[in-house]
C-alpha cells in the first residue's frame, strides 16, 4: 500500500512498484546483496565455491538462491580485486535471470560479464554468448541468435559447443533456414548419453522442417519405443507430441489428437523437476506445449468437454512443476492438483451461478462456459502475444489514470466476453483466467450499456475449476474470530499509517479478534497465529519475486536476527485450515510470475494450498484512502453474512461512486479469489 493517493498517484505507484522490480536486479544491487549476504553466513566460503553453489543451484532450478549465490561470488571478487570471479558472477547471473524468463536481465548481465577478462575465456564468453543467443531467439529474432550463437562457438570449449550447435540448429530452424541446420547437425559429433534424447527431438524437427515427413515418424516412433531410464516418459512424451506433428503435416488431425492425448496423459505423472537441457539445447520445451497442442486439436475437432478436461489438467500439472518438491505442503499439495469432472462441477453450479474458463493458445484463446446441463465453448481470433499486448495496454492506463481507460475496458469486453453470450441471468460469474488474463481485473470491463462487469454481476476469480469447486464444496462460513497484522515496522519500507487505520477500523467490527501493529505484526507471531482465526487480515508492503515467485514475500516485523520476510514457500508450511478468508491488504500481493501459459504463482496458490477458502489480493500497488474505504465496507457487509461475492461486488461499486474514486486504479484492483459462496457473520 501507498500513501499516493493524490492527482498522478497512479502513475507514482505504479512507476515506483516497477522502478522496485527493476532496481532488484541491477548489479548495485546485487552487489549490496552480495555483501549483507556474505556478512550473514557463519561459514564463509571462498568465491569460486560461492560461483559452484550458484551453477548447481541454477540447474536444480532454484533460480533466486543461484543468483544469491552469484552475489556472494561477485561481493568477494570485487573485495579482493579478482576480475576473474566478478567475469564467473555476471555470467551465472545472466544464466539464472534467462532459466527465469527475465531476459532483460539476462541480455544485461551478459553483455557485462564479456566485458571483462577471465583466466579461462572459454566458460565466461561462451555461455555469455549462448544466453545471449537465447535470448534474442525467445525474442522471436532468429537471425541474430544464429549470429551469436556463432560467436558462442568460436570462443566455448569442445564440450559446451555440442550445446551451442544443437542450439544453433534450433534457431535455423526457427528462422526456416533448414539445409544450414542440417550442415551444422551433421558436423556435430556424437551427444554424450544424456543429450541423445534431445537430439533425436531435434532431428525429428529437422526432417520434419526438410519435409521429410515419413522419416521424421520413423525416428519419433523409435525415440518413443527407445526411451529408458529415469527420464523415460518424459522422452517418450516428446516422442509422442512430434509423431502428432508428423500428422498433422499428413492432414490427419485426427490421428494426430490421439498422439497428442497420449502425451498429455504421459506428461501427468513424469517427475517434477527443472529440465535444464531443454535451455541448454535451445529447444525451450515446456509440458504446456504438450497440453496446448491437445486442446487445439480438440477443439477443432469438436469435442468440447475433452478439451476443457485437458485445460484443467494442465493446471495441476503446472504448480507440480513451479514447487518441484521444494516446499513442504503434505498431502495439501496432492489435493492441490485433483482434476474434478465436468459433470461434477455443473451439478454443484445453482441457477444464476455460471463459470468461464479461458486458455491462452499461441494463435487464438479459447473459451469455456459452464452452467448447470450447459458446456459451451468458444475460439477467439486472440494470438498470445496479441492478448498480453491489450491486457498490458489496459493495465498500463489504470495504473496512470488515463482518460482512455474506458475505452480500452470496453474493446476488451468485446474481443473476450461478448462473443461468450453469457446469460444475462447470471449473477455470479466464477472466472478461471489463463496466461496474461491473471493480470486482467475482469470487474473493470465495461459491457454494451457502459456499465462495469462488476455492476452487472458478481465476480470470483479461481486457480481452476477443479480449485474453485474443492472450495466451495467445503461449505465453511467464515463467522468467527479476526486476526489481523497491521502496518508492520519494518526497515525495509517506509511505515503505512493508511494500513494501521484500516485495521483498526475492520477490528471494530470483530467482537474476538488478535490484531497486531507494528513490532508485534512479526513474521514470528504470524506463524502462531495466522492460522487461530477464521478470517485473516495482512495490511503490509509485499513484493513480488519475478525470478522465483516461491520467494516473493510479505515485510512483516523484523528482528535482531530476521529481517522479518514472509516468502510464499514459508507460507505452504502454515496450517490454515480453520481459515476462511485471507486478505492481503497488500502492495502487488497478487501478482506472480505466470508459468508459461497457466495460472498465477505467487502468494495466491500459496495461501489457498495451506488450507485458505478463500483470497482477497491486489492486482497492483494500491492507494491507503481508497482502500481504506473499500475494505471498510467489504468487511461491513461481510459480517452481517453477505456472502464475499456480494460483499465485494458491494464494495467496489460503493467506492467507484465516492468521489474522487470512480476511476478502476482506486476501485478495482482486489480480487476475490476462491470459494464463491463464502459467507460471512460475526
Amino acid at each position: 500500500m501507498f500513501a499516493q493517493a493524490v492527482a498522478g498517484g497512479g502513475a507514482v505507484v505504479f512507476d515506483s512498484a516497477q522502478a522496485r522490480l527493476r532496481d532488484a536486479e541491477t548489479l548495485k544491487a546485487l552487489t549490496a546483496e552480495g555483501q549483507l549476504l556474505y556478512r550473514r553466513d557463519r561459514v564463509r566460503l571462498d568465491g569460486y565455491r560461492y560461483c559452484s553453489q550458484a551453477v548447481s543451484q541454477a540447474e536444480r532450478g532454484e533460480l533466486r538462491e543461484s543468483i544469491r549465490s552469484a552475489a556472494r561470488t561477485l561481493h568477494v571478487g570485487l573485495a579482493e580485486g579478482n576480475e576473474d570471479l566478478v567475469a564467473l558472477a555476471k555470467r551465472d547471473f545472466a544464466i539464472a535471470y534467462s532459466y527465469a524468463g527475465d531476459l532483460d536481465s539476462a541480455e544485461r548481465h551478459a553483455r557485462e560479464a564479456l566485458q571483462h577478462v577471465a583466466k579461462n575465456p572459454a566458460i565466461v564468453a561462451g555461455p555469455a554468448y549462448k544466453t545471449l543467443g537465447d535470448v534474442a531467439t525467445r525474442r522471436g529474432r532468429h537471425d541474430e541468435a544464429i549470429g551469436l550463437y556463432g560467436k558462442a562457438a568460436e570462443v566455448a570449449s569442445e564440450r559446451f559447443r555440442a550445446l551451442v550447435d544443437l542450439s544453433l540448429v534450433n534457431a535455423y530452424l526457427s528462422a526456416g533456414r533448414s539445409g544450414e541446420a542440417r550442415a551444422v547437425f551433421e558436423r556435430q559429433a556424437a551427444a554424450e548419453p544424456a543429450l541423445a534424447p534431445l537430439r533425436a527431438r531435434i532431428e525429428g524437427r529437422l526432417l520434419l522442417a526438410e519435409g521429410r515427413v515419413d522419416e521424421a515418424a520413423a525416428a519419433f516412433e523409435s525415440a518413443a519405443r527407445g526411451a529408458a531410464g529415469a527420464d523415460a516418459d518424459y522422452n517418450r512424451l516428446w516422442a509422442l507430441d512430434g509423431l502428432a506433428r508428423t500428422w498433422l503435416a499428413r492432414g490427419d488431425r485426427r490421428e494426430a489428437q490421439r498422439r497428442a492425448l497420449e502425451a498429455a496423459t504421459l506428461a501427468e505423472g513424469v517427475r517434477a523437476r527443472f529440465r535444464s537441457e531443454e535451455f541448454k539445447t535451445g529447444l525451450f520445451g515446456d509440458m504446456q506445449q504438450v497440453f496446448e497442442l491437445a486442446v487445439a486439436l480438440s477443439m477443432e475437432l469438436g469435442e468440447t468437454e475433452r478439451a476443457w478436461a485437458l485445460s484443467e489438467r494442465s493446471r495441476g500439472r503446472a504448480l507440480l512443476d513451479t514447487l518441484r518438491g521444494r516446499v513442504d505442503g503434505g498431502g495439501r499439495i496432492d489435493a492441490a492438483v485433483g482434476a474434478v469432472g465436468l459433470a461434477e462441477l455443473q451439478a454443484a453450479l445453482l441457477p444464476g451461478e455460471l463459470l468461464v474458463q479461458y486458455h491462452a493458445l499461441e494463435d487464438r484463446l479459447v473459451a469455456w462456459v459452464v452452467a448447470p446441463g450447459m458446456l459451451r465453448g468458444e475460439v477467439l481470433p486472440i494470438a498470445r502475444r496479441d492478448l498480453e499486448a491489450i491486457v498490458d495496454e489496459f493495465r498500463r492506463s489504470i495504473f496512470r489514470r488515463a482518460g482512455d481507460t474506458r475505452t480500452l475496458a470496453r474493446a476488451l469486453h468485446a474481443r473476450i466476453v461478448e462473443p461468450l453470450g453469457l446469460p444475462s441471468g447470471s449473477e455470479r460469474l466464477v472466472v478461471v483466467p489463463h496466461g496474461a488474463l491473471h493480470y486482467l481485473p475482469f470487474q473493470a470491463l465495461v459491457g454494451t450499456e457502459g456499465r462495469y462487469l462488476i455492476e452487472e454481476r458478481g465476480i470470483v476469480i479461481a486457480p481452476s475449476a477443479s480449485v474453485a469447486l474443492q472450495l466451495a464444496r467445503r461449505g465453511a462460513g467464515a463467522a468467527g474470530a479476526l486476526v489481523a497484522f497491521g502496518n508492520p515496522a519494518n526497515q525495509a519500507r517506509e511505515g503505512l499509517p493508511g494500513a494501521e487505520r484500516e485495521v483498526e477500523r475492520i477490528s471494530d467490527l470483530f467482537p474476538e479478534r488478535r490484531v497486531y501493529f507494528r513490532e508485534q505484526a512479526s513474521k514470528e507471531r504470524f506463524r502462531e497465529s495466522a492460522g487461530a482465526g477464521r478470517i485473516l487480515h495482512v495490511a503490509a508492503h509485499a513484493e513480488v519475486d519475478a525470478v522465483d515467485p516461491l520467494h516473493s514475500r510479505i515485510l512483516l516485523a523484523g528482528a535482531a536476527d530476521d529481517p522479518g520476510f514472509l516468502e510464499a514457500r514459508e507460507v505452504y508450511e502454515v496450517d490454515l485450515g480453520g481459515v476462511s478468508l485471507v486478505t492481503l491488504s497488500a502492495c502487488e500481493s497478487g501478482l506472480g510470475r505466470i508459468a508459461r501459459g497457466d495460472e498465477i504463482l505467487g502468494f495466491t496458490r500459496a495461501f489457498l494450498t495451506a488450507g485458505a477458502g478463500g483470497l482477497v489480493a491486489s492486482l497492483w500497488p494500491v492507494a491507503d484512502d481508497s482502500t481504506e474505504f473499500l475494505m471498510t465496507r467489504f468487511y461491513a457487509a461481510f459480517v452481517r453474512g453477505t456472502a464475499a461475492v456480494e460483499a465485494m461486488r458491494e464494495a467496489q461499486v460503493a467506492t467507484l461512486r465516492q468521489a474522487g474514486f470512480a476511476h478502476p486504479f482506486f476501485w478495482a484492483p482486489f480480487n476475490l479469489i476462491g470459494d464463491w459462496r463464502l459467507r460471512g457473520g460475526t
